[in-house]
């Protein structure tokens, strides 16, 4: 109750109200069993502070519970006296609320001044002294004040919540500025305020209990209030954790709000001041280790508790300051910290080496930014969405479409889609400027997700369909047919519509020619080909001709085969070995964690047991609560434990054709033109197989006396032709595009993928142009960063000058 009243006189009076009710319906029942009987049971007796074990740890409806029954009346008499009792305070309390709160003046100044509120646009009918506001000379450079800014509030109490929530909107004079957090709330709705907080420009403030402390990242702000302070120092951590994050390019403010000449306000000041002083000595590290202080062996909230109880006593007072102040000296912090800098090593340098290198091979064959960008810009906007870009690369959403926010909500993950968004960013290094924090929207963001699958119901039928592309750099007269698949894997954790969880999707390719030979092209290698044109012939001109007589319905089971046989075990494998490793991970860290749980509260219950049969009436409430806290436990243990047996219980589905296309070489749509391509001759040799065959060949006898270990790549068609790596893991991985080319040659043929390859892996991307003299020799040379700007997405290649080209870069 002591907490409570110094969190607000709304919290204080709430919780005066139903222990005076719950106190009330007790009398009744009691009167109304042992009709008239004096003495109480033992169900509704004295707390004793042993009782309280744990107590913190409770959800706060379980607070209420324990504290709101408890009465130290022994009778009915001593019961009604005691509610007698709680009507004159509940009376006090409603006064006090009435007569106005210093606390909520002191976070109104505070707001009005960080949020750059005009006094006269205030609806609360307060006004403010700026001279009074809370940034002393010796402090940190103070915040600009800013009406974009945005804060997060914490309070320990529902019940103050609801009081600041209501105040706070009359005070701003809106409602959408404000979003709340508590415990109340389901995850879906924490993730939805969460997603408003960070990404509608509208929403300024976050008020939160310590539902919000753990988990949730709040960067987005840099200033935080605690109007309420924990009993447990490791929460302020937690809280300001929530901003204070790798990454934060501002620097975070905390505001403590202590209630000046009371108990409780003396310890936490000096605990408050003590801070400032080694938060300046050591660096601003103490909140590293806040949450291992401890105070002469005893938690902060045991000295709160004697503050309270014996505070009046000067020699009691003297004792827990000086307590508070033994436990902050910087000796002491200094050791805390150097114990968390120390970190075993898990991983030799090998083994690093190979983490780093998948990570780098994972990272050049996902989906580009670039092609989300440009597919998102396009489909958002013909769903009727608005997109403006305000800084480079990072655009503001003004309005999201109702066709789009329905939709997420049919896909059964709840409202997650903003109806505007601040900013939204493609690459993940903008995300934090410069302007406001920006929403990556990236593959499994729910707007991106909305969209695509929206606009695969609208037109995914044109894949089915398919169409005919050209590939101009082969001179050929043999078609080619390419398939566009997807392969899932799958464990068998239930969804809510009846299917079951994917776990990893994958889009693969698989190219057949007329010979039955099937290829496996990784990267986009339709961006290479370009559309029937109007000079060419028409698409039934093209599916009569003799080349084309070889393509017929059984392709696409043979391309199936090949999936299966060849790329669905690859998956399979490469999914299972990880995810078998993360479960078997989880499984013994749920395992010790939750272990350890059940046996405190096994022994606690056991040790109450004891209390009962030594005479302790009310230890028998209490033991019947820690045994219901195992018991749960225990059942969350065995349901956790079976969630993890599904999620190891791993399959792969059979892979599906989603659509298909013909690829025509222009050689084929030259002769149908009735002007075939003539044999290119020495003099005009260009790109043939067999000089490009030569130039890797050159360029990867180079890389074994740089010291690497090359790998020939090209036919896989990944964006480059050679990967080359490190044997010592000093150097991260090199992607190798090689241009072979006669030194009279005039340009460079560069396609469109491999343009956009270089521009997503600028630091590893290397040209390797290899210029073939009329003697015999060669020149070779590397440049890097060879592309300033990516083609539009309708363009295939682009032709580059080879002497310009030469002239940028240098020899290997």
């Amino acid at each position: 109750l002591q907490r409570r009243l110094a969190s607000s006189p709304e919290a204080i009076l709430r919780s005066l109200q139903r222990r005076r009710a719950r106190l009330e319906s007790r009398q009744l029942e009691v009167e109304a069993h042992q009709r008239g009987a004096l003495v109480l049971d033992a169900r509704t007796a004295l707390l004793q502070l042993d009782d309280l074990d744990g107590f913190d740890d409770m959800p706060e409806e379980e607070n209420h519970a324990i504290l709101d029954q408890a009465t130290a009346a022994r009778t009915v008499v001593e019961l009604k006296a005691e509610i007698a009792t709680l009507r004159r305070l509940e009376h006090r309390a409603t006064e006090v609320q009435r007569s106005g709160d210093t606390k909520w003046s002191e976070l109104a100044k505070t707001l009005t001044w960080l949020l750059d509120i005009p006094s006269g646009s205030r609806t609360d009918g307060q006004t403010v002294n700026e001279d009074a506001l809370p940034f002393g000379a010796g402090a940190i450079a103070a915040p600009t004040p800013s009406r974009d800014q945005k804060i997060v509030i914490f309070t320990e109490h529902r019940d103050t919540l609801s009081y600041l929530h209501e105040n706070i909107v009359r005070l701003l004079g809106r409602s959408e500025a404000l979003v709340v957090i508590h415990g109340g709330l389901g995850r879906e709705e924490r993730q939805r305020a969460q997603e408003r907080f960070l990404h509608d420009q509208e929403v300024q403030i976050l008020l939160a209990t310590d539902a919000a402390s753990e988990g949730i990242n709040l960067q987005r702000a840099h200033l935080m209030i605690n109007y309420d302070l924990p009993w447990n120092p490791n929460r302020i951590e937690q809280r300001f954790g929530r901003i204070h994050r790798i990454g934060q390019t501002e620097v975070c403010h905390l505001w403590n709000l202590v209630a000046e000449e009371t108990r409780e306000g003396d310890v936490y000041r000096t605990l408050l001041d003590k801070l400032e002083e080694a938060r300046r000595a050591l660096g601003g590290q103490v909140f590293d280790v806040l949450g291992k202080l401890q105070f002469d062996g005893q938690a902060l909230r045991d000295l709160m508790i004697q503050a309270i109880r014996y505070g009046q006593r000067p020699e009691v007072r003297a004792r827990l300051i000086e307590t508070v102040e033994g436990a902050i000296d910087r000796p002491h912090l200094e050791a805390l910290i150097e114990d968390r800098a120390l970190a075993v090593e898990i991983l030799d340098a090998p083994g690093v080496t190979r983490v780093r290198e998948d990570m780098e091979r994972a990272k050049s064959r996902r989906l580009q930014p670039y092609y989300i960008e440009a597919y998102f810009r396009d489909a958002f906007e013909r769903l009727g969405g608005r997109l403006r870009q305000r800084e480079s690369k990072r655009y503001q959403i003004t309005h999201v479409p109702a066709a789009i926010c329905q939709h997420d909500r049919r896909r059964g993950q709840g409202e997650r889609v903003l109806r505007r968004y601040e900013r939204v960013v493609f690459e993940k290094q903008r995300i934090a400027g410069p302007g406001p924090l920006a929403a990556f929207t990236c593959p499994g963001h729910p707007l991106l997700d909305a969209t695509l699958e929206l606009t695969l119901e609208r037109y995914g039928d044109l894949l089915r369909r398919g169409t005919i592309l050209v590939d101009e750099r082969d001179p050929g007269t043999e078609p080619r047919i390419l398939f566009y698949a997807e392969h899932s894997i799958q464990d068998a954790s239930p969804l809510p519509n009846g299917g079951r969880h994917v776990i990893s999707k994958q889009v693969h390719y698989v190219e057949l020619d007329a010979n039955g030979e099937a290829r496996h092209p990784q990267y986009a290698p339709y961006l290479d080909y370009r559309p029937l044109g109007d000079d060419d012939p028409d698409v039934d001109a093209v599916l009569a001709c003799p080349e084309t007589a070889w393509i017929t319905g059984e392709l696409e089971q043979r391309a199936k085969r090949h999936l299966i046989g060849e790329i669905v075990p690859r998956h399979m494998e490469s999914v299972r070995t990880r995810r078998l490793h993360w479960i078997n991970k989880t499984r013994a860290a749920v395992q010790d964690r939750l272990t350890k749980e059940i046996a405190h509260w096994d022994r606690r219950a056991a040790e109450l047991k004891e209390a009962e049969a030594a005479g302790r009436v009310n230890a028998r409430l209490n033991a019947s609560e820690a045994w219901r806290r195992g018991d749960e436990l225990h059942n969350r243990l065995k349901r956790r434990m079976a969630e993890l047996d599904r999620e190891s219980e791993i399959r792969a589905e059979p892979p599906a054709i989603i659509g298909g296309l013909m690829i025509v070489p222009a050689g084929l749509i030259a002769a149908m033109r009735g002007n075939p391509t003539p044999e290119p001759g020495p003099e005009t040799l260009t790109d043939t197989q067999e000089i490009a065959a030569q130039a890797r060949a050159i360029v990867m006898a180079m890389e074994r006396q740089l010291g690497f270990e090359p790998t020939d790549v090209e036919f896989e068609r990944r964006g480059y032709d050679i990967e080359s790596r490190d044997p010592t893991g000093e150097q991260r991985l090199r992607f190798i595009e090689v241009k072979g080319r006669r030194a009279s040659a005039d340009t460079v043929t560069v396609t469109n993928n491999e343009i956009l390859f270089s521009l997503n892996n600028p630091e590893q991307y290397i040209l390797a142009l290899v210029a073939f003299q009329p003697d015999g020799g060669h020149e070779l040379r590397y440049l890097r960063q060879p592309f300033q700007r990516a083609p539009d997405l309708n363009v295939q290649s682009v032709n580059y000058t080879l002497r310009e080209l030469m002239q940028r870069a240098q020899p290997p």
